[in-house]
């Protein structure tokens, strides 16, 4: 459970860690306010992931597995520690998962210029 109060609020990695199911694809955000969004993101072995652009920045921390993060035509070895940046409205996806793949994934405020294609033809919104 996490702390909070009405200026901040704490959260505990391993209580994060009871909403991912060992083999299953999941995405469960814990934190959402105007300017930041916080979300636990699993992807099992093998699996594909169907992620494009967003129209917020975004910051990934691999917690634990192995993969491939492709962004625009560059593909990334991702692995426990890895951080990631990667800039609004860019394609990216991960995809070759050796292993169970556990990030934290941190989304910026919406950019003001992008916030009217959310979900257009560039595929903007969330996983």
């Amino acid at each position: 459970m996490s702390q909070e109060s009405s200026n901040w609020l704490v959260f505990q990695l391993t209580e994060l860690l009871q909403h991912v199911e060992p083999g299953k694809l999941r995405f469960h955000e814990f934190l959402r306010t105007q300017s930041l969004s916080c979300a636990i993101y699993h992807l099992p072995a093998g699996s594909k992931e169907m992620a494009s652009a967003h129209e917020e920045d975004e910051l990934y921390f691999v917690l634990e597995g192995r993969g491939q993060l492709r962004i625009g035509d560059d593909a990334h070895s991702v692995q426990q520690g890895t951080l990631l940046y990667v800039h609004a409205a860019c394609d990216h996806t991960f995809f070759d998962i050796e292993h169970d793949l556990t990030v934290l994934a941190f989304f910026g405020g919406a950019l003001p210029q992008l916030r009217n294609i959310r979900n257009g033809p560039s595929g903007f919104g969330r996983h």
